[in-house]
């Protein structure tokens, strides 16, 4: 995942004046009339020709399509109106309407965040991530986490495992003990809980981090999406299953000012696009998966598959993990408290 380094200023001091800001916009947008044209403007979590861009390009044509024509997204790539790093707020401050951005990037600032993102050793599938958002109250929740900053979550975009790449050999979670690794998010927090040294890099600087033994593993996005990045000239190791990013969520998130001023249809084709991606992304992904393994096998990089019974034992140990990350953050507990309950009937926990 892109590290985006929100700065505390960025994200925490909502003050005053910026919300009266927010409310003066707010007020000063219009409903839109039933079926009237409207155009936004989207900033994605991708670059330009990437296969995750491609689903975006897709959820345009889908908002487009439910809405015959009336609600047009100008799309741009990650960087192309604003740094990544001033998504956030250039969307709070109404620069454009709609971002695709990944919650774990904030989750330093606003704590709820670390668990609409990705929990380390937790959801080991999307579906079952995806039923804790539509079924048991997360969308309603991540919708919280968002609103004092006026954002609005309109829904996930949820795929299952990423993979860690390694320059040494993993053959149990202890052996990742005294390695110098990349994270991000709440993986950041696990992974240290596990002894790792960890070193916050954008995704642009994994390849030479690993070729010239900055680090030891990384994260860094799905299969495919490394093995076109070269990963398997530096790094002659995958450890499977990615515990560190086991199932993730990036999100759909909307001024709230331009949100709460599209007529109803619209707001539900965001959010019927948005579903629709999520199931058809993580089902390209079960296909790219398996062919980007091979082709990584092909290429001298062995596959590790870490034993189920170490990572079961050692989910507890992230639970505490969980915890910290957390704080004493209301929502962020109370959206943990749901998650554990979940998990424990799933049997992922006790």
């Amino acid at each position: 995942m892109t590290n985006m380094n929100l700065s505390r200023r960025s994200l925490l001091q909502l003050t005053a004046a910026g919300f009266a800001a927010a409310g003066a916009t707010r007020l000063a947008t219009p409903a839109i009339a039933q079926n009237a044209k409207v155009s936004w403007r989207m900033q994605s979590l991708w670059d330009g020709g990437t296969t995750p861009q491609k689903y975006e390009e897709l959820f345009v044509q889908k908002v487009a399509e439910k809405t015959g024509g009336e609600f047009e997204l100008k799309l741009f790539s990650a960087g192309q109106i604003v740094p990544p790093a001033q998504s956030f707020d250039a969307v709070r401050g109404g620069a454009f309407q709609l971002m695709k951005t990944f919650d774990g990037y904030t989750a330093g600032k606003i704590a709820a965040h670390a668990f609409t993102s990705t929990i380390p050793f937790g959801y080991k599938k999307s579906e079952d991530y995806g039923a804790w958002f539509y079924e048991l109250g997360g969308l309603d929740m991540a919708r919280e986490s968002y609103a004092p900053a006026g954002l609005h979550y309109i829904a996930p975009t949820i795929y299952d495992q990423e993979p860690i790449h390694s320059t040494v050999e993993i053959r149990t979670i202890a052996d990742l003990s005294g390695k110098k690794g990349r994270f991000t998010g709440l993986g950041s927090t696990v992974m240290g809980a596990f002894g790792v040294a960890v070193t916050p890099l954008p995704t642009a600087e994994v390849y030479s981090a690993l070729d010239k033994g900055l680090i030891d593993i990384a994260d860094r996005g799905d299969l495919q999406a490394n093995l076109d990045a070269g990963l398997a000239e530096v790094a002659k190791f995958i450890i499977l299953p990615g515990v560190h990013q086991p199932t993730t969520a990036t999100s759909y998130v909307a001024n709230t000012a331009a949100f709460d001023g599209l007529p109803d249809d619209f707001k539900a084709a965001l959010a019927d696009a948005a579903k629709e991606i999520s199931d058809e992304y993580q089902a390209n992904k079960t296909k790219t998966d398996a062919s980007a393994l091979v082709a990584f096998k092909e290429s001298g990089v062995t596959v590790i598959e870490l034993d189920e019974a170490d990572v079961t034992a050692s989910r507890s140990k992230a639970v505490e993990a969980w915890r910290t990350a957390a704080r004493s953050d209301p929502l962020a507990n109370k959206i943990l408290d749901s998650q554990i309950a979940q998990m424990k009937e799933l049997g992922l926990l006790t």
